[in-house]
């Protein structure tokens, strides 16, 4: 077995740590320079292009949710196309939760190494000294675009644009209130969507795919469904809706059949998007140089069927880690191959690094290893090995064999898929090794787990910085519009005490700009808003009622229970303060309030003036 989890790894960086802590800022970046020069001239070839990359995954699709793994209830046949002209992966791990999983897969390594810790109010925030598949594939001359959900990160430099990725577009939150034409962000600014957001990402994808066929191109596509809000256009919805289904959970009782039938809507619709993206790569001809990957971020959002398995969605189960993974390259990879070998998220980055033929530079050791030789059919590439499944101080261990759950319970799961029977009794060796195994494990990640830090303010390169209610400690009686702090926004703010705090840390000081997205009725006009950070502070009266209601519900095709509706928010501009470098308490303030119904508060922006 493979010794522990992060012993494998094909690429090197060249210079030691403890030299590069030697060096000057300057002098590392003419190191890196210089070695990327060394690499890229080691592995160009005039003669061949390197494969463009298309990455598409769904959001809260369970490994079940697909018609080729057996699902009769719906039909996924672009997806499918994708196992039967490429390669099926039968044994494929990612994270129980949304921002986890899309860490390991931008970075190759355990996701509490990159700090990890949450799914908002920052704890799903990249740490930055992590190298990412962006940076990899662009420092190698490919063109980057991310088109979708990041969830890694809101602020530069965790935004996408500062993580490798050359254009954006989507949004960096857990998941939206509305899916039809919301507000969006592309590249740093405040755009509005252009219909289903599945469409419009897609949308999005096709444009950056013709503009860049004639060079190597790294397209990321997270799409933002199944998650709840359970919206979907009514094509997809129509021949849903009244389907009598075939299939179901394990436990048919914890099942609601409406939304699962939402949810399978929501997935045909993603199918016929990624159809769209193999047509366009057809009409292009570009099929034959282009690696398409199709994956989804947990299990499923709900009990529906899912191969039998335990868990869904939070899970650390099988079925709430366990994962469709579909790899073709028409002509490179073997049709309808099967690989038995477990694998994981944390394998991507190796895996597609190796097939571009692309160095990873300057990154830190990875957890993953590369999957191309089981891809080329070279027998016993790959040693035996652990993954390791982590969620809210919740670990388990797959190998080939066994799942080790949470509770220190032994699962063979090839006699018991469905997690039945306990054999920890029958098999106490391996039992007993696999919690050792699991304690080193916890013992060397779980401190890694950052469970707060400030925001960044005044990056550079971006002058505009968006501090979200997301992000925000509401004080006082003000609360958020949901449960769910992703695309919230502050309401109930009545009384001159209520107040909104931010930890920020300015990168580099100077004078900004001060703007509120807010909502009031007309009996709030004149309330004061005030932003203040130490001595500096900067306030406006509302001048204009601005009520408008709350949207959403009426896409909804079930009835949503953590997600926040939406509205649409009016900036007010409250002038300019002056912010030093360093950390600061942010706070948002009401010194003045008029009338008995309050104001709302969507987010705080902050521009540079130069």
């Amino acid at each position: 077995m493979l010794p522990f989890f992060a012993m494998t790894q094909r690429y090197r960086w060249s210079l030691s740590c403890h030299l590069l802590h030697r060096l000057t800022p300057l002098a590392i970046s003419a190191a890196v320079v210089f070695v990327s020069q060394v690499f890229l001239a080691q592995i160009s070839n005039a003669d061949q292009a390197r494969p463009n990359v298309v990455l598409i995954m769904a959001d809260d699709m369970g490994w079940g949710d697909v018609s080729f793994n057996g699902n009769s209830n719906l039909s996924t046949p672009s997806i499918d196309s994708l196992a039967r002209v490429g390669a099926r992966f039968d044994r494929f791990y990612v994270c129980p939760v949304c921002a986890p999983t899309r860490a390991e897969f931008l970075t190759g390594r355990y996701h509490p190494r990159g700090g990890v810790s949450g799914v908002t109010e920052g704890k799903e925030r990249l740490n930055l000294g992590e190298r990412t598949i962006g940076e990899v594939f662009k420092a190698a001359g490919y063109a980057t675009a991310a088109f979708g959900k990041w969830h890694n990160g809101t602020q530069f430099p965790y935004h996408p644009n500062a993580r490798g990725f050359q254009e954006f577009y989507g949004y960096c939150s857990g998941h939206w209130g509305d899916y039809f034409s919301p507000q969006l962000e592309r590249n740093g600014e405040l755009v509005r969507g252009n219909g289903y957001l599945v469409d419009d990402f897609t949308d999005h994808a096709l444009r950056f795919i013709e503009k860049n066929a004639k060079q190597s191109f790294f397209c990321y596509l997270p799409m933002p469904t199944p998650h709840a809000p359970m919206q979907v256009p009514d094509q997809y919805w129509d021949r849903m809706k009244d389907k009598q289904l075939a299939m179901h959970a394990n436990d048919g009782d914890q099942e609601d059949e409406d939304f699962t039938r939402a949810a399978l809507a929501m997935v045909e619709c993603i199918d016929f998007n990624v159809g769209r993206i193999l047509r366009k790569l057809d009409e292009l001809k570009l099929a034959n140089d282009t690696i398409v990957v199709f994956m989804t971020d947990n299990g499923p959002n709900s009990f529906r069927w899912n191969g039998g398995m335990k868990g869904k969605k939070g899970s650390v189960d099988e079925g709430g880690v366990r994962s469709p993974l579909f790899i073709s390259w028409p002509g490179k990879i073997q049709s309808g191959k099967l690989i038995l070998q477990i694998s994981g998220v944390i394998d991507l980055l190796p895996t597609l690094a190796e097939l571009a033929d692309v160095p990873i530079l300057g990154g830190k050791t990875l957890d993953g290893v590369s999957l191309a030789p089981l891809l080329s059919g070279q027998a016993g590439a790959i040693p035996d090995r652990m993954i390791f499944s982590h969620w809210n101080n919740r670990v388990s261990v797959r190998t080939q064999q066994f799942r080790l759950d949470d509770k220190g319970r032994l699962f063979d799961m090839v006699q018991d898929p469905g997690q039945t029977t306990d054999v920890a009794d029958r098999q106490p060796a391996v039992a007993a090794e696999l919690r050792s195994f699991v304690n080193r494990w916890k013992a060397e990640m779980l401190p890694k787990l950052v469970a707060s830090r400030p925001f960044t303010v005044g990056y550079p390169e971006f002058p505009t910085t968006y501090l979200p209610a997301r992000d925000g400690e509401p004080h006082g009686a003000v609360e958020r519009s949901a449960k769910a702090p992703n695309c919230s926004y502050f309401t109930n703010w009545k009384e001159p005490n209520d107040h909104v705090t931010w930890p920020i840390e300015v990168l580099e000081g100077g004078n900004f700009e001060v703007e509120v997205h807010y909502a009031c009725p007309e009996s709030a006009v004149n309330t004061v808003l005030e932003l203040s950070a130490g001595d500096a502070k900067t306030s406006q009266a509302i001048s204009e009622a601005h009520n408008p209601p709350a949207i959403g519900a009426e896409h909804d095709r079930v009835p949503r229970h953590t997600e926040s509706l939406v509205k649409e928010f009016k900036p007010l501009k409250l002038g300019r303060m002056h912010l030093p470098t360093g950390q600061a308490e942010l706070m948002l303030s009401t010194p003045l309030v008029t009338g008995d119904d309050g104001v709302e508060v969507r987010m705080v922006v902050l521009r540079r003036v130069r």
